[in-house]
């Protein structure tokens, strides 16, 4: 009986659910969503491994390669996007001390990004829609080869989502900009200018330092949200772009001859998409290990103004590197193979070197430090992109980009390492960190499961990208079955250890759904029954 109480109503009966702001339910909807896409991304990935090993009767090549499409898709947009949109929409008014410009807003945010997300991948599903996430002209559009119904859906999904991550720009920079009702006028272009890094820049160079209005952690989510946006637009008329080509052939309107530069797309596409891979991503993730670090510690951030600094140089350096994605593309222009392929591309390295320094810094200077859940993931996350952002560099080399593009390595030590272990272990330690303040004080119910959790994520995340680079190193193609076995060994060591990733996940929510109890978990996505002007929690 003690087990189906907790079950129902959470550790302990700490978790109250009809005690919770508005904020406090909306950011955990966000993170509940998020979660749950995580665990659809698992699932289909280690359908991905057992197919790649073996094929399986109840999967077709033409499913796999719709998987293969909306995996990484569900991932970003429907997980990532979804922690990241819930802790950032908490995280700007409680650190800023002010309530969030709209949480009317915010719930629209969570329902497009979520009702988007499914929208495409159950298009994908259904359809077999696989032009892969790649999206290269005209593929995408290639009526001949791809159902323009299941198309037209999917792209309606995509555009669903982006929708909803405008919402969530506007409300981050009005946050920051705007003065609540009663209070004394705020500074809104100063707000923006510290909050965007002008006034950290200009701190390098005066005697007498400026205090910043507005806190790293908030600057680096607005630096962030800057890519966003401009990643937003460019996904956005994309998505409008193949609609155009897909809603004419329903009409009966034939617009294959109209001309589109396939190389003009490409570089067009890949600024957009590198945008989120090597500016939105690492300027969050930098500023995340920020806040974490000294949240863990207590202590000021290392080297503030530096950090300051070389945010603003990675949301300039983020706009200027896409053409390492183009470097074994023949029609590529030589010039941006080499200033933006290799020479900007390589400048990520001081950038993400220096946070992954000011981070260690900043913990090794409050030493002796309780190793608590968020700190061992937070190491994790250092340990991931210290793995996988020199493994990028490699890649943005001409000569080694035309051994390692478009294999295993590729997606394995690089990708796959970035995202599961360096960017989803921060996230982790972020959860980790929030979970008692967004719960009211709720205790985690089992530490051996969270410690369970750990290394099976770890373990997992960096074994399965080794033994992809592995065969990537031995030719084996992404984007491609091998049905002869040439690589089997390879993949069924990939498996074993994308297995240890699902059960860390498995072993995470039932740790979280224990914690607040099954009935706990539906209450968040009910109504707030707390009333009142203040939406944070006390």
């Amino acid at each position: 009986m003690s087990f189906i109480k907790t079950l129902m109503n959470g550790e302990e009966g700490l978790f109250k659910g009809d005690t919770l702001t508005p904020m406090q339910k909306m950011a955990l909807r966000f993170v509940v969503v998020g979660l749950v896409y995580y665990g659809f991304v698992v699932i289909e990935g280690m359908l991905m491994r057992v197919y790649e090993v073996t094929p399986v009767s109840f999967i077709s090549q033409s499913q796999f390669f719709a998987i293969m499409t909306a995996h990484p898709l569900v991932g970003i947009f429907g997980s990532t996007y979804s922690i990241v949109f819930g802790a950032f929409l908490f995280l700007v008014p409680f650190l800023m001390k002010k309530p969030l410009w709209s949480i009317k807003m915010a719930n629209w945010n969570f329902v497009l990004v979520t009702g988007g997300t499914f929208i495409f991948w159950f298009a994908g599903f259904v359809s077999h829609y696989a032009p892969l996430y790649t999206l290269y002209w005209p593929l995408p559009a290639d009526f001949n080869q791809f159902s323009v119904w299941g198309g037209t859906f999917f792209i309606v999904g995509i555009a669903l989502v982006m929708v909803g991550t405008m919402l969530f720009i506007i409300n981050i920079f009005k946050t920051i900009t705007y003065t609540p009702e009663g209070w004394e006028k705020q500074p809104a272009g100063a707000l923006l200018g510290s909050a965007l890094g002008i006034s950290g820049f200009k701190n390098l160079f005066r005697k007498n330092k400026k205090e910043h209005l507005v806190s790293l952690p908030v600057a680096a989510i607005a630096r962030g949200t800057v890519d966003m946006a401009f990643n937003t637009g460019i996904i956005l008329f994309t998505g409008v772009l193949i609609l155009i080509y897909m809603v004419g052939s329903i009409l009966g309107f034939d617009l294959k001859t109209t001309a589109i530069d396939a190389l003009l797309y490409k570089n067009w596409f890949w600024w957009g998409l590198d945008l989120i891979a090597d500016g939105l991503v690492l300027i969050f993730v930098a500023g995340t290990w920020y806040l974490l670090a000294t949240l863990i510690t207590g202590k000021k951030l290392f080297m503030q103004n530096i950090a300051r600094a070389a945010l603003l140089v990675e949301l300039v350096v983020s706009w200027t590197v896409w053409s390492h994605h183009l470097l074994s593309d023949q029609s590529q222009p030589g010039m941006l193979k080499v200033l933006s392929g290799e020479m900007v591309t390589a400048f990520e390295l001081i950038t993400q070197g220096l946070a992954f320094f000011i981070t260690l810094a900043t913990l090794w200077s409050a030493r002796p430090l309780k190793m608590t859940n968020p700190l061992k993931f937070l190491l994790g996350g250092l340990l991931g992109f210290a793995l996988a952002v020199p493994a990028g560099i490699m890649q943005a080399d001409v000569g080694l980009n035309r051994i390692l593009h478009n294999t295993q390595w590729v997606i394995g030590p690089h990708v796959h390492v970035a995202i599961l272990v360096g960017l989803t272990m921060t996230l982790y330690s972020a959860i980790y960190f929030l979970f008692p303040i967004l719960t009211n004080g709720a205790k985690m119910y089992s530490q051996k499961l969270v410690n369970i959790h750990f290394w099976c994520h770890l373990i997992g995340g960096i074994g399965m990208g080794a033994f992809m680079g592995m065969a990537g190193l031995n030719g084996m193609l992404r984007r491609s079955l091998y049905v002869n076995g040439e690589f089997n060994t390879y993949m069924i060591l990939a498996a074993l250890a994308g297995t240890l990733l699902l059960i860390g996940f498995l072993v995470f929510f039932y740790n979280i759904v224990m914690s607040v109890g099954v009935k706990g978990v539906i209450d968040i996505f009910l109504p707030a029954k707390v009333k009142g002007k203040n939406l944070l929690p006390e």
